[in-house]
């Protein structure tokens, strides 16, 4: 069930991972820090920012994003520049990538398939995203 989140934890996210998020995709998790989408294919649950307020948050959104790249990151073809933000319970998970050269992440949504570890663009921005 998703729910609101102070911008605070998302800094910490970004401070942790080096990287800043797409302002879409932070203005949305603001509002509903997690939550489902639908892609062509799949649904897909995102992950949630690490939400330190109080033990039910914490207990919400342990599985977070965060989390959830480190154990991508263990799968030898996972992107080294990506960051998982959804996950559909199949092993496979939608990113988002550092624009090169910079500590940006694109608004631009990729499909990872954990068997093969390719990866190809399913929406221009979270927005183009259903959600179910």
């Amino acid at each position: 069930m998703p729910f609101p989140i102070d911008e605070k934890y998302i800094i910490e996210s970004e401070e942790e991972l080096g990287l800043e998020f797409p302002l879409l995709f932070k203005e949305k998790m603001i509002v509903e820090n997690g939550g489902e989408v639908v892609t062509e294919d799949d649904n897909w649950n995102l992950y949630p920012f690490f939400d330190k307020s109080d033990q039910k948050r914490i207990s919400r959104t342990c599985n977070h994003l965060i989390l959830e790249t480190k154990q991508a990151k263990e799968w030898s073809n996972f992107p080294p520049h990506a960051v998982a933000v959804a996950g559909n319970g199949c092993g496979d998970y939608l990113l988002l990538l550092a624009v090169e050269n910079t500590k940006q992440l694109g608004e631009k949504i990729y499909l990872w398939r954990h068997e093969t570890g390719d990866f190809e663009l399913v929406a221009e921005n979270l927005k183009e995203l259903t959600a179910s």
